[in-house]
């Protein structure tokens, strides 16, 4: 899906790589179009997000970053650069699911109410083969996120609201939860989906006499 056109010098060549999001996420798009940067493509990709036995929540999320970006990369041949990225929810070792369901989320909120918990973003930069100049980079973010203990009737009130689906651990920051989080140490675009800082930093690192995408 198409998103815009790199720019095309007077020579009529586009001497900047494409850039593509790998993710269908619409928070993720937007957290980018808030710091100026719009993909040139978004490749939604089918990645099991299932964690293997004994994988520990850094691990996860890299890997499915990584996963996501390589999936993306491999379906171009033009010269692109890829970001890829995954979030995971975690108390302790203990990974929480993405809700699908409301008891699902009930549980998780029920889990997360009174106590910190870590949100790990993870960011993965792949150029291409059609870009041999590109930097293979990436980026871990863990933010501490707390919840002030929640009562029957507050944890309804966020299932009814259904901010909920498709989140992991259950809910999403930037809706009717941040109501209840008492306090956040750390990236709040990260627990969003996006760490803006360190995925910008991620293409400053790229070669800037063909990237660019970011001052």
């Amino acid at each position: 899906m198409p998103l815009s056109q790199s720019p095309v010098p007077e020579n009529g060549m586009t001497d900047r790589p494409a850039l593509v999001l790998a993710s269908a996420s619409p928070r993720r798009l937007a957290l980018l179009k808030q710091i100026g940067i719009v993909p040139d493509d978004v490749i939604g990709t089918d990645v099991d997000e299932e964690p293997r036995p004994g994988e520990l929540p850094r691990a996860l999320v890299q890997r499915l970053a990584r996963a996501k970006a390589d999936h993306a990369a491999a379906q171009r041949q033009d010269a692109a650069l890829v970001i890829g990225a995954d979030t995971v929810v975690a108390v302790g070792r203990r990974i929480l699911p993405k809700a699908e369901d409301e008891q699902t989320a009930r549980a998780c909120l029920r889990l997360l109410s009174g106590r910190n918990h870590k949100v790990l973003t993870a960011v993965a930069l792949r150029p291409t083969s059609g870009w041999p100049d590109g930097v293979a980079n990436e980026r871990l973010v863990e933010t501490a996120v707390t919840f002030h203990r929640l009562t029957d009737s507050q944890i309804d009130a966020l299932i009814a609201n259904g901010d909920w689906q498709g989140k992991a651990g259950g809910y999403a920051i930037q809706g009717t939860a941040a109501a209840h989080i008492r306090q956040i140490g750390g990236s709040y675009s990260a627990v969003v989906g996006l760490p803006l800082f360190e995925t910008a930093q991620l293409l400053r690192g790229q070669p800037r006499r063909q990237g660019g995408w970011i001052a």
